[in-house]
């Protein structure tokens, strides 16, 4: 492999890095079935602000790195890596049908003499047993005689922009010994921090399976420690500072657990080791527990709301929920006490600036597609004065508002409406409200 032309398969917020810093050495394309996520990177921007438009804007024009949905802008080329999303499903089984795709693209496209790398996070033998056959049966070449294959788990963490692509020490692995040397001279010819070789696919697999398994179970045993301080009214975090000042403990936090790889990943591993007849006990009840934070957490939330609600006065408040809908008899406020709950929230700088804004945009992390969102405030902008605050709606409680204003005259002025038949009938009885204030 004399002249490398390097594909990434995938271009989210793993695959997209990979190929932009591969473009700096080597002539690399990158292959998305999306076409607005390609057009939009042609275009110099990357939605996932993974990759600055000043990184990508320099890889396009200045080393040739084009994004394509086009199977014939790839099949020139001799080293292929598969950056594609390994998701579960509703009942947390490994959903490998991303990784099928993108091996029968690579199938389409691969000649006599390549290779293939996978860096999706995967149980140990899926690339050799789920992904390589596939690519042989739609190519048509035999794995290990006419092309090749290797592993090289993904260890980017979204937004952090410390531990860029470059700087990671990344772990390699080939089907063959010889392989293995020139994956291993390719990914190292563009890391600052170099790699380690691992001896088999099966291994930098399963090194990457437990990166986030542990840390999963880390994080259930602190959780697990945060409830049982909880409950005897002890500070947890005055117990991790104490407990830190050992030399040798190691200081961990409670808190949840989401996103698509440590609530995912361990899910991959448990998986298969179901199949070898062990059942992997303590990563099974981490993952229960972590699971199980979101609804703790709520319920603390919902303890903390009730105890500030009669902190500030308000007399006729109770929540059942964190988030105002509809949940039973023992869930309930009045215009009274909302306007005092919002007294005290607009005294929050922070508050101030969110209720305050008209439009959000983000973008999928995944995907790269963006998204924008306005305020369901129609008077926020239309209305003089009008600063924000909050719309909602519930079977119980019709249509509503709590509105910040001001006057002219400088004065603060909090409108609550509950119970309106429809949001026309809301926006009127507001501006209603305001009027009255304004005038008197």
């Amino acid at each position: 492999m004399n002249q490398i032309k390097i594909c990434v398969i995938g271009l989210g917020y793993v695959g997209l890095p990979l190929a932009r810093l591969f473009s700096t050495k080597y002539k690399t394309v990158g292959f998305d079935m999306n076409r607005s996520r390609v057009d939009a990177l042609m275009a110099g921007h990357d939605a996932t602000l993974e990759v600055s438009d000043k990184l990508l804007q320099d890889a396009i024009q200045n080393h040739g790195f084009i994004c394509t949905t086009k199977l014939e802008d790839i099949k020139d080329c001799n080293f292929y890596v598969v950056a594609v999303p390994t998701p579960v499903d509703i009942n947390n089984r490994p959903d490998l049908k991303p990784l099928w795709r993108a091996s029968e693209t690579v199938g389409k496209v691969i000649s006599k003499g390549d290779i293939v790398v996978y860096e999706s996070t995967v149980y140990p033998g899926v690339t050799e047993e789920e992904c390589l056959p596939v690519v042989e049966k739609v190519s048509g070449l035999k794995f290990n005689v006419d092309f090749f294959a290797g592993y090289s788990p993904e260890r980017i963490n979204p937004g952090d922009k410390e531990h860029t692509v470059e700087k990671i020490k990344k772990v390699t692995s080939g089907s063959t010994s010889e392989i293995a040397d020139i994956i291993d001279r390719i990914y190292n010819s563009v890391l600052v921090n170099g790699t380690h070789k691992a001896p088999s696919i099966k291994v930098a697999e399963a090194s990457k399976i437990i990166e986030n398994s542990q840390r999963d179970v880390n994080i259930a045993f602190m959780n697990e420690l945060a409830k049982i301080f909880n409950a005897m009214g002890i500070d947890t975090n005055d117990v991790i500072e104490a407990a830190s000042s050992k030399w040798n403990f190691i200081k961990l936090k409670p808190g949840l657990v989401g996103g698509h790889c440590i609530s995912v990943d361990p899910y991959y591993l448990i998986q298969k080791a179901q199949v070898y007849g062990v059942l992997p006990r303590i990563m099974s009840a981490a993952r229960r527990l972590n699971d199980g934070m979101g609804d703790y957490v709520a319920n603390q939330v919902i303890k903390l709301m009730n105890k500030k609600a009669a902190e500030i006065g308000c007399t006729n408040t109770h929540f059942a929920t964190p988030n105002g809908l509809d949940a039973g008899y023992n869930h309930y406020t009045t215009a009274s006490d909302l306007a005092k709950i919002a007294q005290y929230a607009i005294k929050k700088p922070m508050f101030r600036k969110l209720v305050s804004t008209g439009y959000y945009s983000f973008s999928n992390l995944n995907t790269g597609r963006s998204y924008s969102i306005g305020t369901t405030n129609a008077l926020l902008g239309n209305v003089p004065g009008v600063q924000g605050m909050k719309t909602g709606y519930t079977n119980k409680a019709g249509y509503c508002f709590v509105g910040l204003s001001y006057s002219a005259r400088g004065n603060t002025y909090i409108s609550v409406v509950l119970g309106a038949d429809s949001s026309s009938v809301r926006w009127q009885d507001s501006r209603t409200l305001l009027t009255y204030a304004y005038n008197h």
